[in-house]
């Protein structure tokens, strides 16, 4: 890949990884819970998840999701129940407040692995993503050239750009630990969070194969 390519593909990344969506909320929702430094794990498994789409459109699976309309509704509801699930999770969660020994004892209970899980789930289960990366990378491909060398810097570029911007959304999300005084203002939270992954779900499900 040419230089001048890859930094039209960079800066493409920074506007990939930006815009709000599924990973955004998830970001916000793990510093909420978690605070920063375990919050942020979480977008370890959001950058394994955008691997696992860049795999997949680099195997050539993509365009059969893209193009099968049975592998793209399979995908695509798995998705759509999924981010439900964290939604009604996250509205139902306890309305303890986050200060205090007993609270980031309990959120500290929670496994690293669980948390990367969690955040894998949100990026791999999206063939949204998938239809974008489908339009997007080949643009910045060279075909005479070996492609498996490309998919590995533009792997690398997306993951950077991501670990950026969900830090941002993650460590904007933690600062508000030091206003939960109350549980009435976690209570809030937590449904402000669950409506937006529940949001997210519904967007998702009303997203259409091409042709």
């Amino acid at each position: 890949m040419d230089l001048s390519v890859w930094i039209a593909f960079f800066a493409a990344s920074w506007a990939i990884s930006i815009s709000p969506g599924a990973g955004a909320v998830a970001a916000m929702s793990a510093g909420l819970t978690h605070g920063f430094r375990r919050g942020y794990v979480m977008t370890l498994g959001l950058v394994l998840g955008i691997w696992t789409q860049v795999l997949v459109v680099g195997l050539g699976l993509g365009a059969l999701i893209a193009t099968s309309a049975l592998a793209f509704a399979v995908v695509k509801w798995a998705g759509v129940a999924y981010l439900m699930w964290l939604g009604l999770r996250q509205w139902r969660a306890p309305a303890t407040a986050l200060v205090g020994e007993d609270a980031q004892a309990a959120a500290a209970a929670v496994p690293w692995h669980q948390l990367v899980l969690r955040g894998w789930m949100v990026n791999a289960v999206n063939p949204k993503g998938t239809v974008f990366l489908l339009a997007v990378v080949p643009q910045f491909l060279d075909l005479a050239r070996p492609l498996p060398g490309q998919y590995l810097v533009i792997a690398a570029t997306l993951a950077f750009t991501d670990l950026v911007v969900m830090g941002c959304y993650t460590a904007l999300a933690s600062r508000l630990l030091r206003l939960l005084r109350s549980a009435r203002q976690m209570q809030a939270l937590n449904r402000v969070f669950g409506a937006l992954f529940m949001f997210v779900a519904m967007l998702l499900a009303t997203f259409k194969r091409a042709g």
